[in-house]
């Protein structure tokens, strides 16, 4: 019995050392908002994610789609929530990278109001043209374009979106005249470039693959530093020499700045974790996502070197959206 407690009484140390957050998270229902409405990449992203790390840490994992504001909305939610790491936003390039350089003010500071967990995939970018296009490639579709005075119009998601300024530096890189055109989403920015009201647009895969499957749409070329495996005979725009031309939606995790180190270390290992699960890595290839996972040095890393980039388009571009 002597024994006994002794060894209970050399077990105590060890007990109180670890600090007292990684020992209460998650102690309740973990909160996700996700700035966009249900249905499109970013949610399937989360509830697919979301599903198993509830399992994984016993806990309900909630998905609260709060759009609005180009994500700021649900940026200063987040921003503005107990830093315990039971709120999580699914954050994208627009809100940490490019809504600072579009806006004048903004009501949150990726920089000092949140802070990465760690991205969780990647949304390349593909040129579609529309069926009514006559080019037989990307280059030959380019070729079109410069030989037209007053160039084209192109559609987006929506301005200041991933698929905006893609398209925009794909201007840029091969001296293009083209003027954009704003929807409010992907679906019925694709739905005019299918009917042949706009010619073009950059898209992800996870909202254009049903258009470009059904031969709604043409893909000409990649975003992407190589082919996607979804869509092996179309091109990287660095095989057509346009090597910058390098575009993704970048959707990672963030919690408010003041979050304890140790949560952030446990979120991030629980959501990896979740992430290289065989059945959700499969489900989210499949989806149209490069899933990714990696630390949260990492993810901050690639945030600073991708504002670093957008910032100079941006600001060389004049795009303001006060």
């Amino acid at each position: 019995m002597k024994k006994l407690l002794a060894y209970c009484l050399l077990g105590l140390p060890l007990v109180a050392s670890l600090p007292a957050h990684a020992q209460t998270w998650p102690s309740k229902t973990v909160r996700w908002l996700v700035p966009y409405p249900a249905g499109g990449g970013s949610d399937f992203l989360a509830r697919t994610i979301g599903q198993q790390l509830s399992t994984q840490i016993g806990q309900p994992v909630v998905v609260d789609n709060k759009p609005g504001g180009n994500t700021a909305i649900a940026a200063a939610d987040v921003a503005r929530s107990a830093p315990d790491g039971h709120t999580v936003l699914s954050a994208d390039n627009g809100t940490m990278v490019f809504n600072p350089a579009l806006y004048k003010s903004l009501n949150y500071s990726p920089t000092k109001d949140l802070a990465p967990v760690t991205l969780m995939g990647r949304f390349p970018m593909i040129l579609v043209v529309s069926p009514s296009v006559t080019a037989k490639d990307a280059k030959e579709f380019i070729a079109q374009i410069k030989a037209k005075p007053d160039g084209i119009n192109y559609a987006s998601a929506g301005a200041g979106s991933p698929h905006h300024l893609a398209m925009e530096l794909l201007k840029i890189e091969a001296g293009l005249k083209m003027t954009h055109a704003p929807y409010r989403g992907a679906a019925p920015a694709l739905a005019d470039v299918a009917g042949g009201q706009v010619p073009a647009m950059m898209v992800d895969l996870a909202a254009g693959a049903g258009f470009i499957k059904g031969g709604k749409v043409r893909p000409l070329a990649v975003a992407n530093a190589k082919r996607l495996p979804q869509l092996p005979d179309v091109p990287t725009f660095a095989e057509l020499g346009y090597k910058n031309v390098e575009a993704a939606a970048l959707v990672g995790m963030v919690v408010p700045a003041a979050t304890p180190a140790d949560v952030v270390a446990n979120l991030n290992k629980q959501v990896v974790a979740a992430i290289n699960a065989p059945d959700v890595h499969k489900k989210l290839i499949d989806f149209g996502v490069e899933p990714v996972g990696n630390t949260s040095a990492q993810f901050a890393e690639l945030l600073k070197s991708e504002t670093t980039r957008w910032h100079k388009l941006i600001r060389d571009l004049n795009i303001t959206l006060d």
